[in-house]
Protein backbone atom coordinates (compact mmCIF):
# COMPACT_ATOMS: atom_id res chain seq x y z
CA UNK A 1 0.00 0.00 0.00
CA UNK A 2 0.94 3.92 -0.74
CA UNK A 3 -0.20 6.60 0.97
CA UNK A 4 -2.63 8.05 -1.98
CA UNK A 5 -3.59 4.38 -2.34
CA UNK A 6 -4.78 4.27 1.36
CA UNK A 7 -6.62 7.44 0.63
CA UNK A 8 -8.23 6.30 -2.20
CA UNK A 9 -9.45 3.21 -0.86
CA UNK A 10 -10.35 5.19 2.72
CA UNK A 11 -12.21 7.04 0.51
CA UNK A 12 -13.97 4.63 -1.76
CA UNK A 13 -15.23 2.70 1.55
CA UNK A 14 -17.34 5.91 2.68
CA UNK A 15 -19.30 5.67 -0.37
CA UNK A 16 -21.84 3.37 -1.67
CA UNK A 17 -23.14 4.10 -5.25
CA UNK A 18 -20.85 4.91 -8.52
CA UNK A 19 -21.30 5.44 -11.89
CA UNK A 20 -20.33 1.97 -14.03
CA UNK A 21 -18.94 2.18 -17.69
CA UNK A 22 -18.97 -0.93 -19.92
CA UNK A 23 -18.18 -1.31 -23.47
CA UNK A 24 -21.09 -1.21 -25.67
CA UNK A 25 -22.27 -4.56 -27.67
CA UNK A 26 -25.31 -3.01 -29.10
CA UNK A 27 -23.08 0.25 -30.10
CA UNK A 28 -19.79 -1.23 -31.49
CA UNK A 29 -17.71 -0.20 -28.39
CA UNK A 30 -19.20 2.90 -27.41
CA UNK A 31 -18.54 3.73 -24.01
CA UNK A 32 -21.89 2.81 -21.60
CA UNK A 33 -22.47 4.66 -18.31
CA UNK A 34 -24.94 3.60 -16.06
CA UNK A 35 -25.45 4.17 -12.32
CA UNK A 36 -24.83 1.00 -9.64
CA UNK A 37 -25.01 0.44 -5.98
CA UNK A 38 -21.82 -0.83 -4.99
CA UNK A 39 -20.33 -2.72 -1.59
CA UNK A 40 -16.49 -2.74 -1.48
CA UNK A 41 -14.71 -6.50 -0.76
CA UNK A 42 -12.56 -6.46 2.39
CA UNK A 43 -9.46 -5.99 0.37
CA UNK A 44 -11.41 -3.13 -1.18
CA UNK A 45 -12.15 -4.54 -4.66
CA UNK A 46 -15.85 -3.29 -6.17
CA UNK A 47 -18.84 -5.65 -5.83
CA UNK A 48 -21.98 -4.86 -7.76
CA UNK A 49 -25.28 -6.61 -8.27
CA UNK A 50 -26.65 -6.64 -11.83
CA UNK A 51 -29.48 -9.11 -13.86
CA UNK A 52 -28.44 -10.60 -17.06
CA UNK A 53 -31.05 -8.62 -18.82
CA UNK A 54 -29.25 -5.15 -18.25
CA UNK A 55 -27.07 -3.55 -20.72
CA UNK A 56 -24.37 -3.27 -18.68
CA UNK A 57 -24.47 -7.14 -18.24
CA UNK A 58 -24.28 -8.19 -21.71
CA UNK A 59 -21.60 -5.24 -22.22
CA UNK A 60 -19.49 -7.25 -19.55
CA UNK A 61 -20.27 -10.72 -20.68
CA UNK A 62 -18.65 -9.49 -23.99
CA UNK A 63 -15.95 -7.38 -22.66
CA UNK A 64 -14.96 -7.46 -19.23
CA UNK A 65 -13.45 -4.39 -19.39
CA UNK A 66 -14.86 -1.78 -17.00
CA UNK A 67 -14.08 1.43 -14.90
CA UNK A 68 -16.44 2.71 -12.07
CA UNK A 69 -16.31 6.19 -11.07
CA UNK A 70 -17.09 7.38 -7.39
CA UNK A 71 -17.94 10.66 -6.21
CA UNK A 72 -19.78 12.02 -3.36
CA UNK A 73 -22.62 15.04 -4.55
CA UNK A 74 -21.75 18.35 -4.48
CA UNK A 75 -22.69 21.64 -5.76
CA UNK A 76 -19.24 21.71 -7.00
CA UNK A 77 -18.57 18.51 -8.51
CA UNK A 78 -15.01 19.86 -9.57
CA UNK A 79 -14.06 20.25 -6.14
CA UNK A 80 -15.21 17.59 -4.31
CA UNK A 81 -12.45 13.88 -4.47
CA UNK A 82 -13.52 11.11 -6.64
CA UNK A 83 -11.63 7.73 -7.11
CA UNK A 84 -11.88 5.50 -10.56
CA UNK A 85 -11.17 1.62 -10.63
CA UNK A 86 -10.18 0.74 -14.07
CA UNK A 87 -10.32 -3.31 -14.09
CA UNK A 88 -12.17 -6.22 -15.66
CA UNK A 89 -15.16 -7.50 -13.87
CA UNK A 90 -15.46 -11.49 -13.12
CA UNK A 91 -18.97 -12.88 -11.98
CA UNK A 92 -18.97 -14.76 -9.06
CA UNK A 93 -20.38 -17.94 -8.86
CA UNK A 94 -22.54 -18.02 -6.02
CA UNK A 95 -24.25 -15.49 -3.68
CA UNK A 96 -24.35 -17.06 -0.84
CA UNK A 97 -20.58 -15.59 0.43
CA UNK A 98 -21.76 -12.00 -0.22
CA UNK A 99 -25.56 -11.91 0.04
CA UNK A 100 -25.73 -11.60 3.20
CA UNK A 101 -23.28 -8.47 3.75
CA UNK A 102 -24.78 -6.75 0.86
CA UNK A 103 -28.25 -7.01 1.85
CA UNK A 104 -27.09 -5.41 5.01
CA UNK A 105 -26.30 -2.07 2.89
CA UNK A 106 -28.96 -2.32 0.33
CA UNK A 107 -31.65 -4.39 2.35
CA UNK A 108 -34.63 -3.23 -0.57
CA UNK A 109 -32.36 -5.03 -2.76
CA UNK A 110 -33.63 -8.37 -0.84
CA UNK A 111 -35.78 -9.18 -3.37
CA UNK A 112 -33.08 -9.77 -6.08
CA UNK A 113 -32.26 -12.65 -4.17
CA UNK A 114 -35.53 -14.65 -5.49
CA UNK A 115 -34.20 -13.73 -9.38
CA UNK A 116 -32.06 -16.32 -10.84
CA UNK A 117 -30.69 -13.65 -13.00
CA UNK A 118 -29.37 -11.43 -11.01
CA UNK A 119 -25.26 -11.81 -10.43
CA UNK A 120 -22.33 -10.80 -8.64
CA UNK A 121 -19.69 -9.25 -10.42
CA UNK A 122 -16.33 -8.14 -8.53
CA UNK A 123 -13.97 -5.46 -10.69
CA UNK A 124 -10.65 -6.75 -10.11
CA UNK A 125 -8.41 -3.27 -10.19
CA UNK A 126 -5.89 -2.78 -12.81
CA UNK A 127 -5.36 0.71 -11.98
CA UNK A 128 -6.33 3.98 -9.83
CA UNK A 129 -7.03 7.33 -10.53
CA UNK A 130 -7.44 9.02 -7.66
CA UNK A 131 -8.20 12.80 -7.65
CA UNK A 132 -7.85 14.21 -3.98
CA UNK A 133 -8.08 17.87 -4.52
CA UNK A 134 -6.55 20.45 -6.45
CA UNK A 135 -3.04 19.52 -7.83
CA UNK A 136 -3.23 16.15 -6.14
CA UNK A 137 -4.16 13.30 -9.08
CA UNK A 138 -2.39 10.18 -9.30
CA UNK A 139 -2.94 7.11 -10.97
CA UNK A 140 -2.27 3.89 -8.65
CA UNK A 141 -1.20 0.48 -9.23
CA UNK A 142 -3.64 -2.53 -7.16
CA UNK A 143 -0.33 -3.48 -5.23
CA UNK A 144 -1.20 0.19 -3.61
CA UNK A 145 -4.34 0.84 -3.64
CA UNK A 146 -5.54 -2.75 -1.76
CA UNK A 147 -5.28 -4.17 1.75
CA UNK A 148 -4.27 -7.47 2.70
CA UNK A 149 -7.70 -9.49 3.91
CA UNK A 150 -6.45 -11.19 6.38
CA UNK A 151 -9.17 -13.74 8.44
CA UNK A 152 -11.32 -10.49 9.50
CA UNK A 153 -13.79 -11.47 6.57
CA UNK A 154 -14.65 -15.10 8.21
CA UNK A 155 -15.51 -13.18 11.90
CA UNK A 156 -17.35 -10.09 10.64
CA UNK A 157 -20.73 -12.00 11.28
CA UNK A 158 -19.60 -12.35 14.81
CA UNK A 159 -18.26 -9.33 15.65
CA UNK A 160 -21.86 -7.66 13.94
CA UNK A 161 -23.67 -10.13 16.33
CA UNK A 162 -21.94 -9.17 19.14
CA UNK A 163 -21.65 -5.85 18.97
CA UNK A 164 -24.97 -5.27 18.49
CA UNK A 165 -26.25 -7.50 20.88
CA UNK A 166 -23.66 -6.82 23.41
CA UNK A 167 -22.65 -3.21 23.19
CA UNK A 168 -25.27 -0.78 21.27
CA UNK A 169 -24.20 1.77 24.13
CA UNK A 170 -20.94 1.94 22.80
CA UNK A 171 -22.19 2.40 18.96
CA UNK A 172 -24.41 4.88 20.08
CA UNK A 173 -21.20 6.65 21.79
CA UNK A 174 -19.06 6.60 18.68
CA UNK A 175 -21.90 8.10 16.89
CA UNK A 176 -22.24 10.85 19.09
CA UNK A 177 -18.54 11.41 19.94
CA UNK A 178 -17.15 11.00 16.79
CA UNK A 179 -19.87 12.45 13.94
CA UNK A 180 -21.55 14.64 17.10
CA UNK A 181 -24.99 12.41 15.96
CA UNK A 182 -27.47 11.22 18.70
CA UNK A 183 -29.33 8.12 17.58
CA UNK A 184 -31.83 5.98 19.42
CA UNK A 185 -31.07 3.00 17.17
CA UNK A 186 -27.52 2.09 16.06
CA UNK A 187 -26.64 -1.30 14.70
CA UNK A 188 -23.38 -1.94 13.33
CA UNK A 189 -23.75 -3.15 9.62
CA UNK A 190 -20.08 -4.11 8.35
CA UNK A 191 -16.29 -3.97 10.14
CA UNK A 192 -13.20 -4.36 7.32
CA UNK A 193 -9.41 -3.24 7.68
CA UNK A 194 -9.85 0.33 7.57
CA UNK A 195 -12.97 0.73 9.90
CA UNK A 196 -16.89 -0.28 10.02
CA UNK A 197 -20.39 0.88 9.18
CA UNK A 198 -22.94 2.11 11.49
CA UNK A 199 -26.78 2.27 10.42
CA UNK A 200 -28.83 5.01 12.33
CA UNK A 201 -31.89 7.09 12.65
CA UNK A 202 -31.21 9.00 9.90
CA UNK A 203 -28.79 6.58 7.94
CA UNK A 204 -25.22 4.91 7.33
CA UNK A 205 -21.98 6.51 9.63
CA UNK A 206 -18.58 5.34 8.67
CA UNK A 207 -15.78 4.93 11.25
CA UNK A 208 -12.17 4.78 10.05
CA UNK A 209 -9.29 2.98 12.02
CA UNK A 210 -6.36 4.47 12.39
CA UNK A 211 -4.47 1.78 11.28
CA UNK A 212 -5.52 -1.85 9.46
CA UNK A 213 -7.61 -4.24 10.99
CA UNK A 214 -7.17 -7.91 9.85
CA UNK A 215 -7.92 -10.05 12.68
CA UNK A 216 -10.49 -10.55 15.64
CA UNK A 217 -8.50 -9.50 17.87
CA UNK A 218 -7.20 -6.10 16.42
CA UNK A 219 -10.51 -5.27 15.55
CA UNK A 220 -11.59 -5.68 19.37
CA UNK A 221 -8.77 -3.59 20.57
CA UNK A 222 -9.26 -0.72 18.32
CA UNK A 223 -13.17 -0.88 19.46
CA UNK A 224 -12.14 -0.90 22.87
CA UNK A 225 -9.54 2.11 22.44
CA UNK A 226 -12.55 4.02 20.38
CA UNK A 227 -15.01 3.23 23.01
CA UNK A 228 -12.37 4.79 25.93
CA UNK A 229 -11.75 7.94 23.94
CA UNK A 230 -15.64 8.62 23.86
CA UNK A 231 -15.81 7.99 27.48
CA UNK A 232 -12.24 10.17 28.23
Amino acid sequence: MSEQGDEARRFTRGQQSGVLSTLSKRLDGFPFGSVSPFILDHMGRPVILISEIAEHTKNIDADPRVSIIVQPYSTDMQTTGRVTVIGRAERLQAKDELGPRYLLYFPQAEGYFAMHDFHFYRIEPVKIRWIGGFGRIFWIDPAAYLTASGSLAEVESDILAHMNADHADNLRAYCRHFHQVETEAASMIGIDPDGFDVRTDTGLLRFEFTTPVLDAGTARQALVEMAQQCRA
